[in-house]
């Protein structure tokens, strides 16, 4: 289960057993255990969303309301129908959040997650920027904002709700690595590579950081460097994405052509570095 998920039930969770616009003795069927059948149906929708899809309903015509609504929603972003799902959460933020701005942030947040996998950046922004109105301190709210922005070429825009989740949580590692790529981006690279090292300090050999300095490494024409980090990625993390870009990498600079000889006085010759 990721941050997200494990975020998004507990709030919604206390919502439930708190909240007064779902209170389980207003039920005509007092036989019903909303409470469990809530968390059962979320738990099901990330493992088999398509039988948390039948089981919503089924609780939906039990009395599940808007609570059975939502696990609907899950269900159909698990399945990956990320517009459906959040179109849905974001109708039922403002219904389930109205006496909880934790839980309704919680359910915006995870629209804005939906509306990033559907491509559609700009809702994931409004919908992270409607969550962050709710919870203003909410360092993953900001960081997921960031990532947003940072979809839409507004490196600054992004830089910023980073500095501000950093502020509030200064180890947060891949924070750092967020920022160290919207500064790659902005050819900032000093402090792109700054943000990396801070990065690999709170979680050493870190392959995505590792990547990501070999890739600043290999443009501004540190090709050994950039190698030593790509080895690095392969002997340590030979199984992941991050090890067979490395190694493609690794590849392609083998191929590269040895660097010319130098002509008297020619101060600028030297091997031009592979593109990772």
């Amino acid at each position: 289960m990721n941050r997200r998920n494990a975020y998004l039930i507990t709030a919604a969770l206390a919502l439930l057993s708190a909240g007064p616009a779902f209170s389980i003795q207003a039920f005509a069927a007092p036989a019903v255990d909303h409470n469990r059948e809530f968390q059962a149906c979320l738990t099901l929708a990330e493992k088999r969303p398509a039988e948390a899809l039948e089981s919503a309903q089924t609780w939906l015509n039990r009395g599940g309301g808007d609570h059975a609504r939502l696990c609907q929603a899950l269900a159909l972003f698990h399945k990956g129908d990320f517009t459906t799902a959040g179109a849905r959460l974001e109708e039922l933020a403002p219904v389930l959040g109205k006496d909880d701005p934790k839980a309704g942030a919680s359910i915006l947040g995870r629209a804005g997650w939906a509306w990033l996998r559907a491509g559609d950046n700009v809702r994931a922004e409004r919908a992270y920027s409607r969550a962050l109105a709710l919870q203003p301190d909410d360092v993953d709210l900001l960081i997921d904002r960031a990532i947003a922005r940072a979809e839409t070429e507004r490196f600054w825009d992004a830089v910023a709700d980073l500095d501000a989740a950093l502020k509030k949580d200064p180890r947060r590692a891949e924070a750092y690595l967020y920022r160290a790529a919207a500064h790659k981006a902005l050819a900032n690279g000093r402090q792109a590579v700054a943000d990396i090292d801070r990065a690999l300090e709170l979680r050493p050999g870190d392959p995505d950081a590792l990547l990501l300095r070999a890739t600043i490494k290999a443009q501004t024409g540190n090709l050994p460097g950039a190698r030593e980090d790509w080895s690095q990625i392969v002997r340590n993390t030979p199984n992941s994405a991050a090890a067979k870009t490395a190694q493609a990498n690794l590849d392609r600079s083998a191929k590269a052509p040895a660097p010319a000889p130098a002509a008297k006085g020619d101060a600028k010759s030297g091997a031009a570095p592979a593109k990772p």
